[in-house]
């Protein structure tokens, strides 16, 4: 069975980031597709400090759950990234944890499916859709599209609710997640993967 890990970045375990990722949940659920959903964004995790270690090592120096959660990302098919917006961006903690995570694993995340969802009271919600989206575009992940941007409004778990068309928002991002998850496999089983080439960096200094 095909697995999708979810990631809430807000420091509110039952909040509205959770409101809008167990909404997508219950689609991956009833599509067949298992849901692990982990709180991240109450843990003091501290940013990467450069230091290279994971460049030799299985594992970021910094030894906190960025550790525990990387091996999770061998065994999913997707990953659903949710924040609450800070300042127009995502807030610090679940940011610090997405930059040592994609930085020092060592898992091929080539299409793996990707989501990124917001919450918001008012303003910020496209900029920092914006921003999670890019951890997807450089790792060479498919990104799942809804029928708007996958925000959803309210300071509460109960006003999101109320805010029925990012609920719906929510649900459409849940059953394509589940459509492209099980297209890609398909596609796997047939084709394989995209051929890859040695990678080259350039550094713009002459």
């Amino acid at each position: 069975m095909s697995k999708v890990l979810l990631l809430n970045g807000s420091p509110r375990a039952n909040g509205c980031t959770y409101t809008a990722l167990m909404e997508i949940a219950g689609e991956l659920n009833k599509a067949g597709i298992e849901t692990e959903l982990i709180h991240i964004g109450h843990s003091p995790v501290r940013g990467c400090i450069a230091c290279g270690y994971c460049y030799t090592h299985p594992e970021c120096a910094i030894d906190d759950e960025v550790n525990e959660i990387a091996p999770k990302l061998a065994e999913c098919a997707g990953l659903v990234i949710g924040s609450p917006v800070y300042y127009a961006s995502a807030n610090s903690t679940a940011t610090a944890f997405l930059d040592r995570l994609f930085y020092s694993k060592h898992t091929d995340m080539t299409m793996k499916v990707g989501a990124a969802v917001v919450s918001c009271r008012r303003g910020g919600a496209s900029a920092t859709f914006d921003q999670l989206n890019k951890y997807f575009t450089i790792s060479g992940m498919p990104v799942v599209s809804s029928q708007y941007w996958n925000s959803i409004h309210g300071n509460t778990a109960a006003e999101a609710k109320q805010d029925l068309e990012g609920m719906q928002v929510m649900r459409t991002l849940g059953r394509n997640m589940a459509f492209l998850i099980k297209s890609i496999e398909l596609g796997r089983e047939q084709f394989g993967l995209p051929e890859k080439e040695p990678r080259v960096g350039t550094n713009f200094i002459r």
